[in-house]
Protein backbone atom coordinates (compact mmCIF):
# COMPACT_ATOMS: atom_id res chain seq x y z
CA UNK A 1 0.00 0.00 0.00
CA UNK A 2 1.49 3.40 -0.68
CA UNK A 3 1.62 5.63 2.49
CA UNK A 4 1.68 9.30 1.81
CA UNK A 5 3.27 11.24 4.73
CA UNK A 6 1.07 14.38 6.04
CA UNK A 7 3.70 17.36 6.56
CA UNK A 8 3.83 18.29 10.33
CA UNK A 9 2.27 21.59 9.99
CA UNK A 10 -0.75 20.16 8.76
CA UNK A 11 -3.75 20.81 11.21
CA UNK A 12 -6.75 20.56 8.90
CA UNK A 13 -7.90 18.12 6.39
CA UNK A 14 -10.33 19.97 3.94
CA UNK A 15 -12.37 17.38 2.15
CA UNK A 16 -13.91 17.71 -1.60
CA UNK A 17 -17.00 15.25 -1.90
CA UNK A 18 -17.69 14.45 -5.23
CA UNK A 19 -14.95 11.73 -6.58
CA UNK A 20 -13.32 12.27 -3.32
CA UNK A 21 -15.78 10.78 -0.37
CA UNK A 22 -19.04 10.27 -2.45
CA UNK A 23 -18.44 7.77 -5.78
CA UNK A 24 -18.96 10.42 -8.58
CA UNK A 25 -21.49 7.67 -9.82
CA UNK A 26 -23.92 8.46 -6.85
CA UNK A 27 -23.98 12.16 -7.27
CA UNK A 28 -24.61 11.59 -11.57
CA UNK A 29 -27.08 8.30 -11.40
CA UNK A 30 -28.80 9.36 -8.15
CA UNK A 31 -28.63 12.49 -6.63
CA UNK A 32 -28.76 14.63 -10.26
CA UNK A 33 -31.80 12.65 -11.81
CA UNK A 34 -33.51 12.92 -9.46
CA UNK A 35 -33.79 16.62 -9.39
CA UNK A 36 -34.61 16.38 -13.66
CA UNK A 37 -37.09 13.48 -12.43
CA UNK A 38 -38.93 15.18 -9.97
CA UNK A 39 -38.73 18.92 -10.11
CA UNK A 40 -41.94 19.52 -11.77
CA UNK A 41 -43.71 17.57 -8.82
CA UNK A 42 -41.83 19.28 -6.58
CA UNK A 43 -42.55 22.81 -7.37
CA UNK A 44 -46.21 22.45 -7.78
CA UNK A 45 -46.60 20.22 -4.55
CA UNK A 46 -44.45 23.38 -2.88
CA UNK A 47 -45.51 26.66 -5.04
CA UNK A 48 -47.33 28.44 -2.81
CA UNK A 49 -44.65 28.07 0.00
CA UNK A 50 -42.32 31.11 0.63
CA UNK A 51 -38.82 29.15 0.35
CA UNK A 52 -39.75 27.85 -3.16
CA UNK A 53 -41.04 31.50 -4.24
CA UNK A 54 -37.36 32.36 -3.01
CA UNK A 55 -36.17 29.98 -5.14
CA UNK A 56 -38.16 30.47 -8.26
CA UNK A 57 -37.20 34.35 -8.08
CA UNK A 58 -33.63 33.43 -7.54
CA UNK A 59 -33.77 31.45 -10.42
CA UNK A 60 -35.52 34.15 -12.50
CA UNK A 61 -32.95 36.43 -11.93
CA UNK A 62 -30.20 33.82 -12.92
CA UNK A 63 -32.26 33.90 -16.30
CA UNK A 64 -31.79 37.56 -16.40
CA UNK A 65 -28.47 37.24 -16.37
CA UNK A 66 -28.05 34.17 -18.68
CA UNK A 67 -30.34 36.17 -21.17
CA UNK A 68 -27.09 36.45 -23.85
CA UNK A 69 -26.42 33.13 -24.27
CA UNK A 70 -27.18 30.95 -26.78
CA UNK A 71 -30.11 28.88 -26.15
CA UNK A 72 -30.88 30.45 -22.69
CA UNK A 73 -34.66 29.78 -21.02
CA UNK A 74 -36.01 33.04 -19.97
CA UNK A 75 -38.63 32.52 -16.84
CA UNK A 76 -40.80 35.59 -17.35
CA UNK A 77 -42.28 37.82 -13.88
CA UNK A 78 -45.39 36.56 -12.63
CA UNK A 79 -47.50 39.32 -14.11
CA UNK A 80 -48.88 40.31 -17.45
CA UNK A 81 -51.61 38.28 -19.58
CA UNK A 82 -51.82 34.49 -18.93
CA UNK A 83 -48.18 34.31 -16.93
CA UNK A 84 -49.48 34.36 -13.34
CA UNK A 85 -51.11 30.63 -14.31
CA UNK A 86 -48.42 28.52 -12.05
CA UNK A 87 -48.71 25.64 -14.26
CA UNK A 88 -47.08 28.29 -16.77
CA UNK A 89 -44.77 29.60 -14.65
CA UNK A 90 -43.52 26.26 -13.65
CA UNK A 91 -43.23 24.75 -16.89
CA UNK A 92 -41.06 27.86 -17.66
CA UNK A 93 -38.43 27.10 -14.30
CA UNK A 94 -38.55 23.69 -15.15
CA UNK A 95 -37.28 24.15 -18.69
CA UNK A 96 -34.58 26.82 -17.32
CA UNK A 97 -33.76 24.07 -14.42
CA UNK A 98 -33.16 21.61 -17.61
CA UNK A 99 -31.39 24.05 -19.38
CA UNK A 100 -28.53 24.91 -16.58
CA UNK A 101 -28.53 20.80 -15.72
CA UNK A 102 -27.78 20.34 -19.31
CA UNK A 103 -24.82 22.56 -19.28
CA UNK A 104 -23.97 21.38 -15.26
CA UNK A 105 -24.35 24.75 -14.41
CA UNK A 106 -23.19 25.40 -10.85
CA UNK A 107 -24.91 28.88 -9.97
CA UNK A 108 -26.47 29.48 -6.50
CA UNK A 109 -29.71 29.23 -8.11
CA UNK A 110 -29.99 25.70 -9.43
CA UNK A 111 -27.57 24.68 -6.32
CA UNK A 112 -30.38 26.50 -3.59
CA UNK A 113 -33.32 24.38 -5.60
CA UNK A 114 -31.57 21.07 -5.71
CA UNK A 115 -30.36 21.35 -2.49
CA UNK A 116 -33.91 21.94 -1.19
CA UNK A 117 -35.11 19.15 -3.55
CA UNK A 118 -32.76 16.58 -1.96
CA UNK A 119 -33.38 17.65 1.94
CA UNK A 120 -37.29 16.70 0.93
CA UNK A 121 -35.82 13.42 -0.26
CA UNK A 122 -33.43 12.66 2.38
CA UNK A 123 -35.77 13.40 5.49
CA UNK A 124 -38.15 11.49 3.67
CA UNK A 125 -35.71 8.19 3.85
CA UNK A 126 -36.04 8.36 0.02
CA UNK A 127 -32.42 7.88 -0.39
CA UNK A 128 -29.21 7.98 1.31
CA UNK A 129 -25.46 9.47 0.62
CA UNK A 130 -22.89 6.73 -0.28
CA UNK A 131 -19.39 6.96 0.90
CA UNK A 132 -16.38 5.57 0.25
CA UNK A 133 -15.51 2.58 3.10
CA UNK A 134 -12.28 4.29 3.82
CA UNK A 135 -13.70 7.63 4.42
CA UNK A 136 -15.55 7.52 8.00
CA UNK A 137 -12.88 5.39 9.69
CA UNK A 138 -10.13 7.86 8.51
CA UNK A 139 -12.29 10.68 9.66
CA UNK A 140 -12.56 9.70 12.17
CA UNK A 141 -8.90 8.64 13.47
CA UNK A 142 -7.85 12.09 12.36
CA UNK A 143 -10.30 13.77 14.73
CA UNK A 144 -9.13 11.91 17.26
CA UNK A 145 -5.23 12.46 16.32
CA UNK A 146 -6.16 15.97 16.74
CA UNK A 147 -7.06 17.44 13.10
CA UNK A 148 -10.12 19.93 12.16
CA UNK A 149 -11.94 18.35 9.29
CA UNK A 150 -13.97 20.70 6.77
CA UNK A 151 -15.85 19.80 3.57
CA UNK A 152 -15.61 22.49 0.55
CA UNK A 153 -17.76 21.43 -2.30
CA UNK A 154 -19.14 23.24 -5.23
CA UNK A 155 -22.77 21.78 -3.71
CA UNK A 156 -24.17 24.82 -1.27
CA UNK A 157 -23.28 23.73 2.26
CA UNK A 158 -26.91 23.02 2.73
CA UNK A 159 -26.30 19.91 0.22
CA UNK A 160 -23.48 18.95 2.06
CA UNK A 161 -25.34 18.34 5.31
CA UNK A 162 -28.04 16.77 4.00
CA UNK A 163 -24.78 14.05 2.85
CA UNK A 164 -23.31 13.82 5.85
CA UNK A 165 -26.34 13.55 8.00
CA UNK A 166 -28.63 11.34 5.98
CA UNK A 167 -25.66 8.82 4.39
CA UNK A 168 -25.56 5.10 4.59
CA UNK A 169 -22.86 5.45 7.40
CA UNK A 170 -25.73 6.98 9.41
CA UNK A 171 -25.59 10.92 10.30
CA UNK A 172 -21.70 11.65 10.21
CA UNK A 173 -22.01 15.77 10.54
CA UNK A 174 -20.49 15.36 14.18
CA UNK A 175 -17.47 14.67 11.96
CA UNK A 176 -17.39 17.50 10.37
CA UNK A 177 -15.64 20.55 12.01
CA UNK A 178 -17.20 23.24 8.93
CA UNK A 179 -18.27 23.25 5.54
CA UNK A 180 -17.43 25.84 2.59
CA UNK A 181 -19.58 26.03 -0.93
CA UNK A 182 -19.09 28.36 -4.02
CA UNK A 183 -20.26 31.42 -2.11
CA UNK A 184 -16.32 31.43 -0.65
CA UNK A 185 -15.14 31.94 -4.08
CA UNK A 186 -14.55 29.14 -7.16
CA UNK A 187 -12.38 25.98 -6.35
CA UNK A 188 -10.03 26.23 -9.31
CA UNK A 189 -9.36 29.76 -7.86
CA UNK A 190 -6.81 30.49 -4.74
CA UNK A 191 -7.99 32.98 -3.46
CA UNK A 192 -10.90 30.47 -2.48
CA UNK A 193 -8.21 28.84 -0.04
CA UNK A 194 -6.74 31.60 1.42
CA UNK A 195 -10.63 32.85 2.07
CA UNK A 196 -10.88 29.30 3.90
CA UNK A 197 -7.99 29.47 6.12
CA UNK A 198 -8.61 32.83 7.07
CA UNK A 199 -12.23 31.83 7.95
CA UNK A 200 -10.59 28.94 9.64
CA UNK A 201 -8.01 30.85 11.42
CA UNK A 202 -5.30 28.70 10.40
CA UNK A 203 -1.82 29.54 7.31
CA UNK A 204 -2.72 27.63 4.02
CA UNK A 205 -0.15 25.71 4.16
CA UNK A 206 -1.69 24.33 7.79
CA UNK A 207 -3.95 22.69 5.24
CA UNK A 208 -4.61 19.35 2.99
CA UNK A 209 -7.03 19.43 0.46
CA UNK A 210 -8.20 16.24 -1.00
CA UNK A 211 -9.56 15.79 -4.26
CA UNK A 212 -9.90 14.11 -7.50
CA UNK A 213 -9.76 17.50 -9.57
CA UNK A 214 -6.13 18.15 -10.71
CA UNK A 215 -7.26 22.06 -11.68
CA UNK A 216 -8.68 22.85 -8.13
CA UNK A 217 -5.52 20.86 -6.70
CA UNK A 218 -3.54 23.64 -8.42
CA UNK A 219 -5.25 26.23 -7.48
CA UNK A 220 -5.08 25.38 -3.52
CA UNK A 221 -0.68 24.44 -4.44
CA UNK A 222 -0.65 28.16 -5.72
CA UNK A 223 -1.99 29.16 -2.65
CA UNK A 224 0.40 27.13 -0.44
CA UNK A 225 -2.12 24.73 0.29
CA UNK A 226 -0.78 21.04 0.53
CA UNK A 227 -2.29 19.33 -1.74
CA UNK A 228 -3.10 15.10 -2.40
CA UNK A 229 -5.19 13.77 -5.72
CA UNK A 230 -7.29 11.24 -4.90
CA UNK A 231 -7.93 8.28 -7.48
CA UNK A 232 -11.10 6.54 -7.36
CA UNK A 233 -12.93 4.44 -9.73
CA UNK A 234 -15.32 6.44 -12.00
CA UNK A 235 -12.94 9.69 -11.72
CA UNK A 236 -11.35 11.73 -14.77
CA UNK A 237 -8.16 10.40 -15.60
CA UNK A 238 -4.94 11.97 -15.17
CA UNK A 239 -2.09 13.24 -17.55
CA UNK A 240 0.81 11.92 -17.11
CA UNK A 241 2.54 15.63 -15.84
CA UNK A 242 -0.08 15.31 -13.52
CA UNK A 243 0.47 12.06 -12.04
CA UNK A 244 4.59 12.70 -11.78
CA UNK A 245 3.49 16.49 -10.40
CA UNK A 246 0.66 15.97 -7.81
CA UNK A 247 1.17 13.07 -4.56
CA UNK A 248 -1.69 10.61 -5.32
CA UNK A 249 -3.80 8.21 -2.91
CA UNK A 250 -6.40 5.43 -3.69
CA UNK A 251 -7.62 5.53 -0.06
CA UNK A 252 -7.75 7.80 2.63
CA UNK A 253 -6.26 5.09 4.90
CA UNK A 254 -3.03 5.74 2.51
CA UNK A 255 -2.43 9.13 4.82
CA UNK A 256 -0.16 8.60 7.70
CA UNK A 257 -0.34 11.45 10.26
CA UNK A 258 2.41 13.09 11.73
CA UNK A 259 3.01 11.79 15.51
CA UNK A 260 2.85 14.88 17.27
CA UNK A 261 -0.99 15.40 15.60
Amino acid sequence: MVVLSVPAEVTVILLDIEGTTTPIAFVKDILFPYVKENVKEYLQTHWEEEECQQDVNLLRKQAEEDSHLDGAVPIPAASGSGVDDPRWMIQAVVDNVYWQMSLDRKTTALKQLQGHMWRAAFKAGHMKAEFFEDVVPAVRKWREAGMKVYVYSSGSVEAQKLLFGHSTEGDILELVDGHFDTKIGHKVESESYRKIASSIGCSTNNILFLTDVSREAGAAEEADVHVAVVVRPGNAGLTDDEKTHFSLITSFSELCLPSSA
